[in-house]
């Protein structure tokens, strides 16, 4: 669970999703192909060019064949080498922190999961050679980071998705319009190059008309994954009526209708048009556990 001051799953810091390094060593690879893991982000694998990136540690799943023998010897653990590609693979971290993602009925907000989810990917690509960029939307409009790699650029990711989630909440109460997500979607990934990844952390609240047209046009690029999160009460909405407040802020009361998952519907509108599509149940105790794929 995150840390934060209440044990609430309602906020982290930048030091925890640091420490999710090793968790995404041994998490599912989130860089395999998505018919083979489905609901995963799918990735192409490193090039092996001429030029050295850089030795580091072996990680879980890097090819024996980049092991480095020198620098194995001469540290006392297995090392590996890795090659510049000929075009750089990154994959572009979008974490949706609009209102209607800052909230959670057991264990962690769904704004709290995407931030975790988006972290372990960053890792394993990072730790893959590859490199992360980071785009966060929430209320007041985008925020982004360009391309980064190693350590350094994981530092960066998660310090400002934490600078960022916690200026979310802090802004929460203020009265403003919800920005649709295919607008900001679409804004988010303007400048993301052929070839890359976009990762989408996001419940599809307030969609916007033109989500699937944005979709669409980052799957002509690249490739586009949407990983929807889902509470434990949209999957299973209680009988009864409850008190609300209207979006004219008075108390009422009402009856919640039909089972509360709306992503349904998006899933195959979404496979449509040549997006991967994922399903995270935030409630899981271990994260990754509730990674499954969608209906179809």
């Amino acid at each position: 669970m995150p840390r934060d001051c209440t044990g609430t799953g309602a906020g982290f810091d930048a030091a925890y999703l640091m420490g999710l390094r090793e968790v995404a060593r041994h998490a599912p690879d989130l860089t395999v192909p998505a018919a083979d893991r489905p609901g995963i982000v799918s990735v192409a694998a490193p090039g092996s060019g001429s030029d050295i990136r850089e030795i580091r540690p072996y990680v879980e799943g890097d090819p024996l064949r980049s092991i480095d023998a020198p620098a194995t010897a001469r540290r006392g653990e297995l090392h590996v080498r890795s090659f510049h590609d000929e075009r750089e693979r990154i994959v572009l971290l979008v974490a949706d922190f609009r209102r209607p993602m800052l909230w959670g009925t057991r264990r962690r907000f769904r704004s709290v999961a995407a931030a975790e989810a988006l972290a372990i990917a960053g890792w394993r690509v990072v730790d893959g050679g590859g490199a992360v960029a980071l785009a966060i939307i929430d209320d007041r409009g985008l925020t982004a980071l360009r391309p980064r790699t190693r350590v350094a650029g994981m530092a960066a990711v998660a310090e400002a998705l934490a600078h960022g989630h916690a200026k979310a909440l802090a802004h929460c109460g203020v009265a403003t319009d919800v920005p649709p997500l295919g607008a900001m979607l679409g804004r988010a990934a303007k400048g993301v190059t052929p070839g890359s990844t976009v990762l989408c952390a996001t419940s599809l609240d307030h969609p916007g008309p033109d989500l699937e047209a944005n979709v669409a046009r980052l799957a002509r690029r690249g490739r586009i994954a949407m990983l929807l999160l889902r509470d434990a009460f949209e999957r299973n909405r209680p009988p009864g009526r409850f008190s609300y407040y209207s979006e004219e802020g008075a108390v009422r009361r009402g009856r919640i209708a039909g089972q509360a998952d709306h992503l349904g519907g998006w899933i195959e509108r979404l496979r449509a048009v040549r997006g991967t599509v994922g399903l995270l149940d935030t409630d899981a105790e271990n994260l990754l556990e509730g990674l499954r794929d969608g209906p179809g």
